[in-house]
């Protein structure tokens, strides 16, 4: 059956947070885009927005199999622990997939596995530059379910082809094909979130989403080693000889596993059916210009909306300084605090328990929360953290920290997510998630090319002007490049979160601005 979920407009969550930061009015977001066909939906979406929305967004599918146990109390829905199962599970394969990809690519190599190496991971970040923006348009006219089964099952299949390439372009061109398919089955998935959870529960369900994606890690990094085990045994087996199956090849096939277990589930999910979808405008037909318009219509409304431009602001651009972190650690750890790579390990495992740490604390009080100002107050302190942690010269500081910045970037994850969920109509929220994901490709990729040569610029800058370090009183503050870069790298953080409380403030003048001058404000009856 059907459960009606509690009036979105006693759950927003700006007028909750901040008092009112919804878009304009309808009216007033067709005359700043100038052309009503093209408003409509947008208006439609900020609309819903403000608690008057379309019913997709109101309800989430029962289950006949729902029963008040604690699968249920926990997730939400059986239907979402179905999906969250499905998470788990690909993401494990995920890992051992990547892992074997890595040696794959170094084999093909022949002496530059280096280079091989770099040039397959570019092919799975390149494709979201372009085809991103696009699969949000997709993923929001067709049926999401057939979307997440289609690629699953896609994947699936290059997977298993994997074992027999033999060149670096077979392996680059499958690579291609992977990350388009994840391109429309990611943001399918976080667009379905919200129709399968009551909405008081979508802070739980990204938390325990968040954890699914990560968490399977360090179980993927055992399995895959008991993979080199069972391999020697299988290798010894004449009659299999033909699949290669060799610990890279094994790690491949389990992967192949997952992604037939995840379509397998996916299909049997009871998903709703959205009246709303619209079609490509005919059979084998693509209709460019619709497409086009569509892609824009999606990008009007994440300017326009100022929770959703909050958001986008708020992660990407706090993602070019936390992602410094991910090239500029080791050196940090080495240069500055003398512990050489167990120090960055130290590091590593200190941020993945901050973050599940914040992650739990965030769910536990979801219902106390003020989502928009946790958001905003959590990159703040991300950005304290690490701005401390890398003005020390103390290992156990320096770990202390980057456990406390991990604490706070949990909350700003999920929290970013539900903000997202919450405000966004289901016909949107394809294209909404894809360009995030976009805008974090992006700013990652930034950050990861940009840390290193600031790192290396202001090393030389700081030998040239303070000789590397200076005095403070009796005492003396060492100026290497890469505290300076990551110092650099926690402004920007927190500059994130001043644009992400601006975007957030002007939404709410401009609701109040609003409220104030229509009609039903004035008392009519006075003389």
């Amino acid at each position: 059956m059907a459960v009606l979920r509690p009036d979105p407009s006693h759950a927003d969550a700006v007028s909750t947070d901040l008092g009112a930061t919804a878009a304009p009015s309808p009216d007033r977001a067709r005359t700043t885009i100038g052309a009503a066909g093209e408003a409509s939906v947008i208006a439609d979406a900020l609309l819903a927005a403000e608690g008057r929305g379309d019913p997709t967004d109101t309800m989430y599918p029962g289950s006949a199999s729902d029963r008040p146990g604690w699968h249920v109390r926990l997730f939400g829905t059986h239907e979402f622990f179905r999906l969250w199962l499905v998470q788990v599970v690909s993401s494990m394969g995920d890992w051992l997939g990547f892992s074997a990809i890595i040696l794959l690519a170094a084999r093909i190599g022949d002496g530059g596995g280096a280079g091989a190496i770099s040039l397959v991971m570019a092919a799975r970040i390149i494709p979201g530059f372009f085809f991103g923006p696009l699969a949000g348009v997709l993923v929001d006219r067709w049926d999401r379910k057939r979307v997440m089964v289609v690629c699953d099952v896609g994947r699936a299949c290059v997977i298993a082809t994997l074992p027999f390439v033999n060149s670096l372009a077979g392996l680059v061109v499958a690579s291609l094909v992977l990350e388009v398919f994840t391109l429309l089955w990611s943001p399918a998935k976080d667009a379905t979130v919200p129709n399968l959870v009551p909405q008081e529960q979508l802070t739980t369900a990204n938390s325990l989403s968040l954890g699914a994606a990560y968490g399977t890690f360090p179980f993927a990094a055992l399995l895959f080693a008991l993979l080199a085990g069972v391999s020697e045994r299988l290798s010894s087996i004449d009659a299999l000889s033909v699949l290669r199956l060799d610990q890279m090849s094994l790690a491949l096939y389990v992967d192949v596993a997952t992604f037939l277990f995840s379509a397998l589930m996916i299909r049997s999910l009871a998903l709703p059916v959205r009246a709303g979808r619209r079609s490509s405008g005919g059979p084998g037909r693509v209709d460019f210009a619709k497409t086009f318009h569509e892609l824009k219509e999606g990008w009007h409304y994440i300017f326009l909306n100022h929770t959703v431009r909050a958001v986008n602001v708020g992660l990407a651009t706090g993602l070019i300084g936390g992602g410094m972190l991910i090239p500029l650690g080791a050196v940090f750890s080495t240069e500055v605090l003398g512990a050489g790579a167990a120090g960055y390990g130290l590091f590593t495992t200190a941020l993945g328990f901050g973050v599940a740490a914040g992650a739990i604390i965030v769910s536990a009080l979801q219902k106390r929360l003020p989502k928009a100002k946790v958001f905003t107050t959590a990159l703040f302190f991300t950005g304290a953290a690490l701005f401390a942690g890398t003005s020390t010269s103390s290992l156990t500081v320096a770990v202390v920290s980057v456990f406390l910045m991990g604490v706070f970037v949990g909350p700003v994850y999920v929290i970013g997510f539900v903000m997202l969920q919450e405000e966004v109509t289901d016909e949107l929220r394809g294209r909404v998630f894809s360009s995030l994901n976009t805008l974090v490709r992006l700013c990652v990729l930034v950050a990861m090319i940009a840390g290193p040569m600031l790192a290396a610029a202001f090393g030389r800058l700081s030998d040239l002007l303070v000789g590397g370090a200076v005095e403070i009183g009796s005492v003396t503050v060492v100026l290497p490049g890469v505290r300076l870069a990551l110092w650099l790298a926690a402004g920007i953080i927190t500059a994130a979160g001043f644009l992400a409380l601006h975007s957030l403030r002007s939404g709410q003048r401009l609701r109040a601005a609003r409220e104030a001058s229509h009609p039903s404000r004035h008392d009519v009856s006075a003389p």
